[in-house]
């Protein structure tokens, strides 16, 4: 395989791999548990590759994990591939609901289930924190970057603003600082 270039992943694996992320996912922050399965463990996409998708999928409407999984599938096997990877995503958690909806009032009176998510809560958060750093290293060398990120996150984690205006402020400011210049090489 040529340097850059991407692996021909099968169906089947990719619906395995969105269907295993899906079904064991609670209350969000897969897209670093994606990006460590298709980028890290698989080498399907390389993070310079899976970055722009982690970006496209958290500006646009709907969940970030599914739109994920449609980047993923869609780079990796065009427009089948990204229904594959949405319908491997989505299958596991329907069949799940399924199953609570019947077994509701049980499930909540075991102490267990609280503890279990719980730790899926913390265990999400490590996930996201490596995934920032991983976004950090690839920004390079270069200040600006690292600058847009770290105001995003003051902005939108710390001061609590509203996530639409600050990425539409910070859209055209990572644009601009992106945007090559002429004459430099």
């Amino acid at each position: 395989m040529q340097p850059g270039e991407q692996p021909r992943v099968g169906f089947a694996a990719l619906y395995r791999v969105f269907f295993w992320i899906g079904l064991f996912s609670f209350g969000g922050g897969l897209l670093p548990w994606i990006q460590r399965e298709i980028v890290t463990v698989r080498g399907w996409m390389r993070d310079e590759d899976f970055l722009p998708g982690v970006a496209m999928a958290q500006i646009l409407p709907g969940v970030n994990s599914t739109n994920m999984a449609v980047f993923v599938g869609q780079r990796l096997r065009g427009a089948p591939g990204a229904a594959v990877a949405l319908v491997g995503m989505l299958t596991g958690p329907f069949l799940v609901m399924l199953v609570a909806a019947v077994s509701y009032q049980q499930v909540l009176g075991v102490p267990a289930i609280h503890a279990a998510m719980a730790g899926a809560a913390a265990g999400a958060l490590g996930m996201m924190l490596r995934m920032g750093v991983t976004a950090v290293r690839s920004a390079g060398r270069s200040l600006g970057p690292i600058l847009v990120m770290v105001a995003v996150f003051v902005a939108v984690g710390v001061l609590r603003w509203s996530l639409i205006p600050v990425v539409l402020v910070a859209i055209p400011v990572s644009v601009a600082i992106a945007w090559p210049r002429g004459g430099e090489n």
